[in-house]
């Protein structure tokens, strides 16, 4: 029979072990609250990632809390230091499934435009960051993959997905400065693809 163990921080500051009964108990009657825990504020840096194709189609995803709302991968740093590259690679698998750094998308496929710019943060998001915030500066990269690859989408963020031309991905995206990324892709590789020559 396998047991499974609950630890539970006692008032004489050790920790006690539970065992069957005792943490089915405690699961059903402590547990819960670590899911009521308030989130930390959301830090106001972020990264826009702009998915493609060597014949640039792109991928928009669809909000799950905003039907209509389409976009490219996008997602906050998780902590001060985290540098920006890590936050793109990370919200890319997070969003989409795509790992960057495996043999189909290596880590070289990624990116980073240097480029950034700031934004009023939309009000009804405005309760996600810290009081006071009202600015978000958002970090552009894109990555290659090599063909229209099925996306394994977070259910609770997005909620369908296209690949289309960029030009069409553009137009049907929400936001004006994510439709201006995907409209710069071409200039953007053509730099990058000179600087290396």
């Amino acid at each position: 029979m396998r047991l499974f163990c609950f630890l539970r921080y006692s008032p004489c500051n050790s920790f006690c072990s539970l065992i069957g009964p005792l943490a089915d108990m405690y699961r059903a009657s402590v547990a819960p609250s670590f899911h009521a825990m308030p989130k930390p504020p959301k830090i106001p840096q972020s990264v826009l990632v702009v998915i493609h194709t060597p014949s640039l189609d792109v991928l928009l995803i669809e909000r799950a809390d905003i039907p209509g709302f389409w976009q490219s991968v996008t997602g906050s740093k998780d902590r001060l230091d985290e540098p920006l590259a890590e936050t793109a690679i990370r919200e890319v698998a997070e969003e989409t499934g795509i790992v960057i750094g495996s043999a189909l998308v290596p880590e070289s496929a990624l990116f980073d435009w240097q480029y950034s710019i700031e934004y009023e943060i939309y009000p009804q998001f405005l309760h996600r960051y810290g009081e006071g915030v009202i600015h978000n500066t958002e970090h552009w990269f894109s990555v290659q993959v090599p063909e229209q690859l099925e996306v394994t989408l977070a259910p609770r963020e997005h909620t369908a997905f296209l690949w289309l031309p960029y030009e069409e991905a553009a137009s049907r995206c929400f936001s004006s400065s994510n439709a201006d990324a995907i409209l710069q892709l071409p200039k953007r590789l053509r730099e990058r693809s000179e600087s290396r020559a």
